[in-house]
């Protein structure tokens, strides 16, 4: 039989003869640390006659039985799917099976707290991953109902879809609860949480009516850690919203959010069951980027539970579409029912530079993807599906109208409520909701991949106004589309000290060529930005006249999304080796201090260090890197006691951090000796500065282990692990290797940080002897380990810091002796295109 790697040509296949109708899914989840027991009862329709198959990535199959008759397990199972034959009409199967608990995030995660040692599990089903724990047809379009019975010990909280009941006992220790049938709904948002969770509880009116039951859960250990009160306004705030704009009620019965440990992603829409990262549950300070990205994400997930919940992509091509409007989606409730009112400029700052960076990797697909395979779906979660597809969604709301797009929206939910569709289900509704025709606009946006450049073309008349302003457009060579823009240009000029918006132009722009006569005969203003308001998706660049003034007076900007839109035409042109990263590094010291959005700041202070660690001249690196470290240590001194500027400098300096003066610093930091008025040490801090002295060679493990014992939880592991990989030396360097490569007992948490910490070098020769390690080893590790281990490993031991031509042929040789489209192919044709842009962005530096 076919292996785990399920084609779409097999799921149309499979659904031209199945019908689902329902699952009854019994667990036990007494039956020890390994594995759990699952028996499931499917109710199908089928073409009578017919052959298919059921997923069930098995540990041990005890019996199958189909329409009454037990079939021979050992000859129809093979541990991943289940050959089914001669299927009647109507036809219920049974699987009593045993499935293994998983470290990796993905199926039913078993996670054993280290503060308290009590055991906490929670499921992660998307993409195909409920087969890991019940018999299933794994695939979005193929819904049912499904009712879980759980037996657990009785003193856990056990959470799924339904409202949890009242849990009856079978023994002294063990108490089952019977859930419910929930909805039709697919798969893949099905969910199973357990363990001894604190709850704290509230609720909400539906725009129905009804009384909808809110649940906030975290691990014992963390809950008091939780701000259960923000969370839960956040949440009614989007209920309000988006039970207005959609027109349609909260479709389920009750809404449950959990904060879960080791999870891979930052939150996860299981209908009613909402599973987020811990790392949204904050025990020490945060920065304000990272708070207003919580609200966006809990209004995310929520936005999903119409958009992917409630109607559900046929199959995963159109993954984009529910991620894609979850992003458009959050993003406009957070600026619009929320404090958090500049939501939009951080969607700029932080989703479209995701966007265009991964819209240059060779990987580039169009927004409606070709998924073949779920291999194809497990990499296609990237900057596309997501951010390039919510920046052209807010481009299609403008070209359509915000009120009418929200009507189609509406009678798309009531026309498709709990069923599958395809985009052309939506646009059909915009379509009679807007009155245009969107055939066009779907065939330039959606259909083709890429990213244009805009750059403006300005002659000056002798008496220094405007004499002809035009827009040109490009594309690049492997993707030449050039498409419609809607945007506008903002005329910016220095009032009483501050750069400000002195005029706005919106027009349409098409071709290579675009004149703007509306222009011709103005005074030439000190800055001018096309695509002011970040109305179109594309590149922009500056005249030199802007640039110069951006670089000498960005700081004076009042308006935070045009900041953020030159900080980013900045940075493209350095990414595409047309300025030098000298420049941009001067930019940034030169005005980062003034920056008041937290997202704006984070980016920036991210994009530095890759200026300065990667972009500049050899030649350069190490005097750039040190007048950078000195620089930000100098900001977090100077900046407003207790302030989100400051902790950003104090953490990104230690990032950095490499010469002895600056690496004294952060000992002083950490120990005591030097105290920054209004700065705090917690616990993640201090991690965080000796992580920084391990890198630097300052610490042993000795030290690393002191610091585990005072924080040993889960957190404090994952950071012991990153402090222990980052220390340098071959003996540093082979162990962490060791840990991971060669042995497969680490959860996914602490792969993932081991690799953080791995390609933290000061001396990238550090890194050498694993080129040809890692390429010995990568393609049986992508086989042999769960797709995300396989996937934390293929990104985070990848020795990109040496940046060198010995590298690049590695990784050609590699490509070139394995001709087939994988995913692994694809993740390591990105790494390689990042190794090139680079060494191209070197080479500009160097000509100064």
């Amino acid at each position: 039989m076919p292996g785990e790697n399920l084609t779409r040509d097999e799921a149309v296949a499979r659904r031209a003869v199945v019908s689902t109708d329902s699952y009854d899914i019994a667990l036990d989840l007494t039956t020890g640390p390994e594995t759990f027991h699952s028996i499931t009862t499917v109710r199908f329709r089928a073409t009578p006659g017919a052959s298919t198959f059921i997923d069930a990535l098995t540990d041990r199959v005890h019996r199958v039985e189909l329409n009454g008759v037990e079939l021979d397990a050992a000859a129809v199972a093979d541990g991943v799917r289940i050959d089914l034959t001669g299927l009647a009409e109507d036809n219920t199967l049974v699987v009593d099976a045993d499935y293994r608990y998983t470290n990796t995030g993905e199926g039913l995660h078993r996670f054993v707290d280290p503060v308290d040692g009590e055991v906490y599990l929670y499921s992660q089903f998307e993409v195909p991953d409920s087969r890991r724990v019940f018999a299933v047809f794994e695939q979005p379009d193929l819904k049912a109902a499904f009712r879980f019975t759980v037996t657990a010990p009785s003193a856990w909280q056990v959470v799924s879809n339904s409202p949890t009941p009242e849990p009856v006992a079978v023994d002294d220790e063990r108490s089952r609860w019977e859930f419910a049938p929930t909805q039709r709904i697919s798969s893949y948002i099905t969910a199973l949480i357990a363990g001894p969770y604190a709850v704290e509880r509230g609720e909400l009116t539906s725009s129905d009516g009804r009384t909808i039951p809110l649940g906030v859960f975290a691990r014992r250990s963390l809950a008091e850690h939780l701000d259960t009160d923000y969370i839960l306004e956040k949440t009614r705030q989007g209920f309000a919203y988006f039970e207005e704009r959609f027109d349609y009620p909260y479709p389920f019965e009750k809404y449950d959010q959990l904060f879960v440990p080791e999870y891979n992603a930052g939150a996860m829409e299981n209908a009613g069951a909402v599973t987020f990262t811990e790392a949204y549950v904050f025990r020490s300070k945060v920065t304000d980027a990272v708070k207003e990205r919580r609200v966006v994400t809990i209004l995310h997930e929520l936005a999903h539970m119409w958009f992917g919940d409630l109607v559900t992509m046929t199959w995963w091509n159109d993954l984009w579409l529910n991620e894609s409007f979850a992003e458009w989606a959050s993003t406009i409730a957070t600026a619009e029912a929320t404090e958090w009112t500049e939501a939009w400029t951080t969607f700029q700052a932080m989703e479209k530079s995701w966007a265009y960076r991964q819209d240059q990797l060779p990987s580039t697909h169009p927004i409606v993807a070709n998924i073949r395979d779920l291999e194809d779906v497990q990499v296609n979660f990237d900057g596309i599906t997501y951010a390039k597809g919510g920046s052209v969604l807010k481009q299609l709301v403008a070209w359509v109208g915000e009120d009418a797009f929200f009507r189609g929206v509406a009678a798309y939910f009531a026309a498709h409520a709990f069923g599958n569709t395809q985009l052309s289900d939506l646009l059909v509704e915009l379509e009679k909701a807007s009155g245009r025709d969107l055939s066009g606009w779907s065939t330039a946006w959606l259909e083709t991949a890429g990213v244009n450049t805009l750059r403006p073309e300005i002659s000056d008349a002798p008496d220094g106004t405007i004499a002809s302003f035009a827009i040109l457009q490009s594309a690049p060579e492997d993707y030449p589309t050039l498409r419609p823009h809607r945007l506008a240009i903002g005329l910016y000029d220095l009032v009483e000290g501050s750069l400000v918006r002195v005029d706005r132009i919106e027009t349409d722009i098409s071709g290579e060529r675009t004149e703007i006569p509306e222009l011709a005969g103005r005074a030439r203003p000190a800055l001018i930005l096309i695509n002011d308001d970040d109305l179109a998706y594309a590149k922009i660049r500056l005249d030199e006249r802007s640039q110069s003034t951006a670089t000498e007076n960005l700081s004076r900007i009042t308006d935070p999304l045009a900041r953020a839109l030159v900080w980013g035409a900045v940075w493209d042109a350095v990414r595409d080796a047309e300025t030098p990263a000298s420049e941009y590094i001067d930019l940034v010291l030169g005005n980062i201090a003034a920056e008041t959005e937290s997202t704006t700041l984070r980016i920036q202070l991210a994009q530095l260090q890759t200026a300065a660690s990667s972009y500049v001249a050899p030649e350069h690196r190490q005097a750039q890197l040190d007048r950078v470290g000195d620089a930000l240590l100098d900001l977090a001194r100077e900046a407003a006691p207790g302030s989100d500027a400051q902790f950003q400098f104090t953490t990104a300096f230690a990032q950095v951090a490499h010469t002895e003066a600056q690496l004294d610093a952060v000992a002083a930091l950490r120990e005591g000796r030097e105290v920054l008025d209004g700065l705090t040490v917690d616990t993640d801090l201090a991690w965080v500065l000796l992580t920084a002295l391990a890198a630097g060679g300052r610490v042993d493990d000795a030290v690393i282990d002191a610091a585990l014992a005072e924080d040993n939880t889960a957190t404090g592991q994952s950071s012991a692990a990153q402090a222990r990989a980052a220390l340098p030396g071959a003996e540093a360097k082979a162990r962490a290797w060791a840990s991971v490569v060669d042995l497969d007992t680490l959860p996914n948490s602490q792969v993932r940080s081991t690799g953080l910490g791995f390609l933290r070098a000061h001396d990238p020769e550090d890194l050498a002897p694993y080129v040809d390690r890692y390429f010995a080893e990568i393609e049986r590790l992508w086989n042999e380990r769960s797709y995300k281990i396989a996937e934390y490993i293929v990104l985070g031991f990848y020795p990109l810091p040496l940046l060198d031509d010995a590298l690049v042929e590695a990784t050609r040789s590699w490509l070139s002796a394995h001709p087939e489209a994988t995913a692994l192919r694809r993740l390591l044709s990105e790494h390689l295109a990042v190794v090139e842009r680079a060494l191209a962005a070197r080479e500009r530096d160097a000509r100064g």
